[in-house]
């Protein structure tokens, strides 16, 4: 191991690679690199001849990039009306049609009103409801069975049998269309877990009230955890109903099963699945990319629509070998897809986000954005709506008919120009290298570099180098400066595409917020910043003069962490001098400590 130099002190007990330069003159010290080699170790200098252009943060050459699914979990197969049978059919059916209507709308204003006489009066909605009133709530769901009679459902298949409540007090199924509600009303009563946005649906808001309903709003963690722990409360106590969970999160058409949510298996209680099918020749029931108003006509022009329910035996919790919610999850999602015969993916609610999102920006296949978000979430820790904003990017490229987009469409979109940084970042992403990606590859690759640890790191650093004066903004020339490191910008005009982009309000200027939104948004272009990042040129004289002044620039942990150890060798050894260069820090501790009284030195 190389001895230090003369007049230099390795610091080993230091936090980082520090060393302290003592002069002659023991009133002076310099404090050497404690910023530095932080700096160089979160982003080291790039390599020309390195096709990755966001190693510097981390990432690492090249991902995985899982196999998709060729099925679609959503798609209606008898979305548009289709043959001579079918038109004839609804012309027939029509007089009958307006009967069932006029008798779903007498049987849904029985069981509105009867449900209000049940809920009148009603304060405690914490505890079980009372006898009489779940006693009205029988003719509310006598007219739940009447409702289903005017949707053709005149006769349901049923096979096996509820499990008491005491042996499994949560039932979970497959979530196909709006029928499955409706029968488990009438036949189980059960207390269910529904979106908040339920309650304020006419008519449905109130009955759905009665059944003691637990609300959940899937984008809130907080909202989850209190869901979760009502379904521990409820169903520790048999005075309540059974627990009814779609675990599925959005209906399917019934060919799959998609990611189930944990709700329902984290609190480890005995669960009974049940399986309900749709049998179909020219009308598929499924409640996917059709509208509820289309799905309801044409229930209403059948001759008959068919419905079968099937309880399956119950599934205990593993006792002797530990089992956790996702394993619990996983062997009920088996057990519900090998009765019905159908695969598992991981597909999930975000999936149909990013479906409903390209088919309301009018794409001729909008099934080619499925990505299964269930793994994306999981091993990236990426929300649906991330990768929905992720999607309205990808489509502003113009991808061709079979969802692809060339170099050219992905330049144009991120407002860069052909150079070989731009080629790099595309090859990042062109994991089969064809000279075109797809949306997951970019959904990938982005979330990849949005998720790296140094990403946020990097987007306030690259601010910080930008502002040269330290004002808080970046104009068009200091902007143009750095850029122009990474892309050859030969004139401020070329990059007002580019500047627009981090301009968020338009007022020929980017604060700091504006421009880590915009990074966040656009993750691969913290790429355009790494020759800012991975120089090393200015950075000693930056650090000794945050250094020197004692705050704002040197993390205060850092400083305490250092004082800590400058005590630790003061207390081994007593070196004149450096018992000299320790009284001189003190007053600075103290200074910090002052500032940050929430922090202790030791």
């Amino acid at each position: 191991m190389a001895e230090p130099e003369a007049g230099l002190l390795s610091t080993p007990l230091l936090c980082s690679d520090v060393v302290l330069a003592v002069n002659d003159d023991p009133s002076t010290v310099e404090v050497i690199s404690i910023i530095e080699d932080e700096f160089e170790q979160s982003f080291p200098s790039g390599d020309d001849g390195n096709r990755n252009p966001y190693s510097f943060i981390g990432v690492g050459d090249g991902f995985e990039l899982p196999p998709s699914s060729t099925v679609d979990p959503f798609k209606n197969r008898t979305a548009e009306i289709e043959g001579l049978y079918e038109w004839v059919k609804i012309l027939v059916c029509l007089p009958i049609a307006a009967l069932r209507l006029a008798l779903f709308g007498l049987f849904l204003a029985v069981g509105y009103l009867a449900t209000r006489l049940a809920l009148w009066g009603l304060k405690d909605k914490q505890n079980p409801m009372p006898k009489w009133r779940t006693r009205v709530m029988w003719v509310t769901r006598f007219c739940a069975r009447g409702i289903l009679f005017s949707f053709g459902y005149h006769w349901i298949k049923r096979k096996g049998k509820p499990a008491p409540r005491e042996i499994a007090p949560i039932v979970v199924s497959n979530h196909i269309s709006y029928i499955e509600p409706i029968f488990f009303f009438y036949d189980l009563f059960p207390t269910i877990v529904s979106s908040e946005s339920h309650d304020s649906m006419p008519f449905v808001g109130t009955i759905i009230r009665a059944m003691q309903v637990i609300y959940v709003d899937r984008f809130s963690k907080a909202s989850r955890k209190n869901a979760v722990n009502e379904i521990k409360r409820k169903a520790s106590c048999n005075q309540f109903p059974h627990l009814l969970l779609f675990p599925e999160g959005t209906t399917s058409n019934g060919r799959a099963i998609i990611s189930f949510q944990l709700g329902a298996f984290i609190p480890g209680y005995p669960i009974q699945p049940v399986v309900v099918r749709y049998r179909y020749v020219h009308f598929d029931q499924s409640w996917g990319n059709v509208t509820l108003g289309k799905l309801m006509f044409r229930m209403f022009t059948q001759f008959h629509n068919f419905l079968e329910v099937e309880y399956l035996p119950v599934v205990l919790p593993y006792e002797i070998r530990k089992e956790n919610a996702s394993q619990f999850s996983e062997r009920i999602g088996r057990v519900i897809a090998s009765a019905l015969n159908v695969v598992q993916t991981s597909h999930s609610y975000g999936d149909y986000m990013l479906l409903e999102r390209a088919v309301e920006l009018k794409q001729d296949n909008p099934s080619l954005y499925l990505v299964e978000m269930a793994y994306i979430q999981s091993s990236l820790h990426l929300s649906a709506s991330e990768a929905v904003d992720f999607l309205d990017i990808f489509l502003s490229m113009n991808p061709d008919s079979s969802g692809y987009v060339t170099l050219h469409g992905f330049l144009k979109s991120l407002k860069l120009k052909t150079c070989g940084l731009s080629e790099k970042i595309f090859d990042f992403l062109d994991l089969q290298k064809i000279g075109k990606i797809t949306f997951k590859q970019f959904l990938i690759g982005s979330a990849r570099v949005l998720k790296q640890p140094a990403f946020q790191q990097a987007c306030n650093l690259a601010f910080n180098l930008c502002d040269i004066e330290e004002k808080h903004h970046i104009l068009n020339q200091e902007f143009f400066d750095a850029v122009s490191l990474s892309i050859p910008f030969s004139n401020l005009n070329e990059i007002h595409g580019l500047f627009a982009l981090f301009d968020g309000d338009g007022d020929g200027r980017i604060d700091k917020m504006e421009f880590i939104s915009c990074l966040r948004r656009y993750p691969l272009l913290i790429a355009l910043f790494a020759p800012k990042l991975t120089a090393t040129g200015h950075r000693p004289h930056k650090s000794r003069e945050a250094l020197q002044c004692g705050n704002g620039g040197i993390d205060v942990e850092k400083l305490h962490c250092m004082f800590s150890a400058v005590d630790n060798l003061r207390h081994h050894l007593h070196s004149g001098r450096l018992q000299h260069f320790c009284d001189l820090l003190l007053p600075i501790d103290q200074r910090i400590s002052g500032v940050t009284s929430h922090q202790t030195r030791r």
